[in-house]
């Protein structure tokens, strides 16, 4: 096994970034790492005239055009610069994201940072290949339709993959030539801290990305009430997107993208072509990162004629799956980010057992000696379809099962939640995969595998799930407007 690695002379960011400098205001918090709850630093904890001063900067920055006029060939060094700049940086980055919310060190490495520049590099090469229309013709005139920036966006991001979730949004914020603020999440403050460090050394000019930590009923709410913000782009719970739909309401009606929770079904059917790496998603879809995914695969349908088996199978590879120090190298399984998180799970599993699901793995806290925040992966069977289990979002790492006798069941069960993010289809019958495909309400289908697209694909839900799409070329229209040009000709008939 790897040495587990040591924080020792690893600096722990702190300030926010506003107008192109390091800014600590008057108050602070106390940054604990859910790998042992231990305190690692002090960050800026920004209140609403901290807001008003970052708003003021990237207002300024988008006026004068310093970024948003720039040819499109230095929009794509600068953002190529800051890409190479995180994978210059990957294992201080790693390190972060893995203290900051309990993720494995060896996920951060091998996912989080190098996806996260990645996206850079998409919107990089994209930011040019966002066409207008040339209008029908008309002897008199000719008109077309081009994308402006929408100017001050506002990025409020999560906590459980703090480095990419803040890339999906900045980036294509940024290839639009707007002006951004980002939040992120007061559980993990310090890769974006460090991204809006590495922007400004890249090349970015001042004020056109301002980093401001603090908390979500302060920092985040007179970042969403700001009459000068002119969109917020999140992704979170349901209840704090409903909050920002009513800021954007009782403001200016700022523009607003939600990507919220998720209920996401694993559906296999008895002719699954490959049982063993159906077993494997179905566990991995909801362990992975703790699960603390909004996609992540938390019910689990399987056809009664292969529902026994299939399941005993799971918890086999679930059992598998032990809770370890995040920065172990060998650590598949981490924390959960914080102990209200991780209490909010454990009572969530009290809840499925006063309601008659049979559990059948985990259920508990573990290395609480540690002092950190850890939960072993749990299963539940004989889920009732009703209950808070099949229909709440837990955001940990705790699976249902539920069984089904025919794809008409599936798709009405798959379908009965609030919920429309993501659902997965295990099945040989190529006719019964477009129809699950088609009769699921969700917005990303994966047949016969788990989370099998990437950047260039649009990434978003369904109902609850929000609205508004992250990753792919359209992700760039929601940071524009559309403006409709027409020339008329003197003399013209």
């Amino acid at each position: 096994m790897a040495d587990v690695l040591t924080i020792e002379g690893l600096a722990m960011p702190a300030d926010a970034i506003i107008d192109g400098a390091p800014f600590m205001p008057a108050h602070s918090f106390e940054n604990v790492t859910p790998r042992d709850g231990s305190v690692i630093g002090r960050v800026a904890l920004c209140g609403p005239a901290d807001v008003d001063r970052a708003v003021a900067s990237a207002r300024a920055a988008f006026e004068d055009g310093r970024w948003r006029d720039l040819p499109y060939n230095d929009k794509k060094a600068v953002l190529f610069r800051l890409a190479d700049l995180i994978d210059a940086h990957a294992e201080e980055l790693a390190t972060l994201e893995s203290l900051d919310m309990g993720k494995p060190i060896a996920d951060a490495r091998a996912f989080d940072i190098p996806a996260s520049a990645k996206t850079f590099r998409y919107y990089a090469e994209a930011l040019d290949k966002l066409y207008g229309e040339v209008g029908p013709h008309h002897p008199g005139r000719i008109s077309w339709v081009v994308h402006e920036p929408l100017g001050v966006v506002g990025a409020i991001v999560p906590w459980n993959f703090p480095l990419n979730m803040a890339a999906w949004k900045v980036a294509p914020a940024l290839a639009m030539g707007n002006s951004v603020i980002l939040k992120p999440a007061e559980q993990s403050p310090l890769t974006a801290i460090r991204l809006g460090e590495l922007a400004l050394e890249a090349g970015l000019p001042p004020g056109v990305l301002n980093v401001i930590p603090g908390t979500g009923e302060v920092t985040g709410q007179a970042l969403a009430r700001h009459r000068d913000v002119d969109m917020i782009a999140f992704t979170g719970s349901g209840p704090v997107g409903g909050l920002l739909m009513r800021y954007a309401g009782e403001s200016n009606l700022k523009r607003v993208s939600l990507e919220l929770g998720g209920k996401s079904p694993q559906i296999v059917f008895a002719d699954c072509p490959d049982r063993e790496a159906a077993a494997q998603a179905a566990a991995w879809a909801i362990f992975f990162n703790q699960g603390e995914v909004c996609t992540a695969g938390s019910r689990l349908l399987v056809q009664n004629s292969i529902k026994a088996e299939f399941v005993a199978r799971v918890v086999e590879i679930a059992r598998g799956i032990v809770p370890g120090d995040p920065l172990d190298p060998a650590t598949r399984f981490g924390a959960m980010v914080s102990e209200e998180q991780m209490q909010s799970v454990l009572r969530r599993i009290d809840r499925a057992k006063a309601d008659g699901a049979t559990l059948l793995l985990g259920g508990e806290r573990v290395r609480a000696e540690s002092g950190g925040f850890y939960i072993t992966p749990t299963v539940f069977d004989d889920v009732d379809p009703a209950s808070a289990l099949a229909q709440e979002e837990v955001f940990g790492p705790v699976l249902g099962a539920i069984g089904f006798d025919t794809p008409e069941e599936a798709f009405r069960l798959a379908n009965g939640t609030v919920y429309g993010l993501a659902a997965g289809v295990w099945t040989a019958d190529v006719n019964l995969a477009h129809r699950a495909a088609r009769a699921i309400r969700a917005g990303l289908v994966w047949i016969n595998g788990w989370d099998a697209c990437d950047i260039t694909m649009p990434f978003g839900g369904f109902r609850q799930s929000g609205f508004g799409r992250d990753r792919s070329m359209h992700a760039l229209e929601k940071y524009a407007d559309m403006k409709s040009v027409s020339i008329s000709f003197t003399g013209a008939r």
